[in-house]
């Protein structure tokens, strides 16, 4: 698949991650429905809103495609990794929550996009699902890599309800990314733990405690959504997996489902 199965023409920025090649492609981007309910958003004064421009449509497929990401890194977690089995019950439910979550914001992506995710299977490090270190490591990264991507969407989508719905996802996203941190140092022996340490995007070991250790979200030094695109590759195809050093003899597939969130006072 090219850029354009992203929406997306340029895809070399000339961007880099400072992450090593372990985990150096992720990612995505952000926005999210309003905007397209039949009230038109905050458009400029005299100016008849005719839904998404470009630009939009860009950053709501590569989301789509990030979220599609989400789901099938939670699906596997719960139903591949042997680490699920030992986590305390509560942080079972986090983490089906979390897929139910993410499923939630594909759905909305989908239904601005008119269409399904160009992707139908991804592609991770080698030992995700079997490693508990790499798995956290990978989900962090992702996490962290998802907010950087929603960040653009919040300064880069045409209309403010666009840009309210990427800023509510990546609260999510950070919710998400804190509760994995929490899970490290809980893990039990049989399956590595504890973890005092987790290493995300930055590439540097990172102390888990405290799990809420972000004072703002960052950046990454993200300024289009082409970097997250680019990030993201490694996850969506083949040829590129295979040249960050991740398994590229199997892929998860993504299951889509409809999603039930935990509390309508969370929904859209």
């Amino acid at each position: 698949m090219t850029g354009k199965d992203w929406g997306v023409d340029r895809l070399d920025t000339g961007a880099t991650a400072d992450r090593p090649t372990f985990l150096r492609g992720l990612a995505v981007a952000g926005a999210a429905l309003a905007g397209l309910r039949r009230r038109p958003p905050h458009s400029a004064p005299g100016r008849l809103w005719e839904g998404p421009t470009a630009a939009d449509r860009a950053i709501l497929r590569a989301a789509q495609v990030a979220e599609a990401l989400a789901v099938t890194t939670y699906d596997h977690i719960i139903t591949v990794s042997p680490l699920f089995s030992y986590l305390f019950p509560q942080d079972q439910s986090y983490m089906r929550a979390a897929r139910q979550e993410e499923m939630a914001h594909y759905q909305l992506l989908a239904r601005l996009t008119g269409a399904p995710a160009p992707y139908t299977a991804f592609y991770y490090p080698r030992g995700m699902f079997t490693t508990a270190s790499t798995t956290l490591d990978t989900l962090v990264t992702l996490e962290e890599a998802f907010i950087a991507a929603y960040l653009v969407g919040v300064r880069d989508l045409s209309s403010p309800d666009l840009r309210a719905a990427a800023a509510r996802i990546m609260g999510v996203e950070s919710d998400h990314r804190t509760m994995a941190r929490v899970l490290a140092p809980g893990l039990d022996p049989a399956v590595g733990g504890p973890l005092r340490t987790l290493t995300g995007f930055a590439g540097t070991a990172e102390a888990v405690d405290p799990a809420n250790n972000n004072g703002f979200e960052r950046p990454l030094g993200w300024t289009h959504i082409d970097q997250a695109v680019t990030a993201l590759r490694p996850f969506s195809e083949k040829r590129a997996a295979a040249s960050a050093g991740f398994d590229a003899s199997r892929a998860y597939p993504f299951r889509p489902f409809t999603p039930a969130l935990p509390t309508s006072l969370g929904g859209f």
